[in-house]
C-alpha cells in the first residue's frame, strides 16, 4: 500500500495555515474576554467610587487616613 506522499512545501504550508487559524481564534477569544471584563469594570468603577472614602493626610503623623 503506497504511503500518502506530500512534498515538504505542501506539508509546511498546511502546518502554517493551521497555525494561523489557531492564532486567529486565540486573538478573537482574548478580545472577546477583554471586552466582557472591561464592561464589568466600568460598572464596578461607577458604583465603587461613590462608596470609597477620601483619604486625607494627618498633619501630625504624616499618614493618610479616611
Amino acid at each position: 500500500m503506497p504511503a500518502f506522499l506530500l512534498t515538504p512545501l505542501v506539508k509546511w504550508s498546511l502546518v502554517s495555515l493551521g497555525g494561523a487559524m489557531v492564532v486567529t481564534w486565540v486573538v478573537k477569544e482574548a478580545r472577546r474576554i477583554n471586552d466582557e471584563l472591561e464592561q464589568r469594570r466600568v460598572r464596578v468603577r461607577v458604583t465603587d467610587r461613590a462608596k470609597r472614602p477620601t483619604l486625607r493626610r494627618d498633619p501630625h503623623t504624616g499618614e493618610y487616613r479616611p
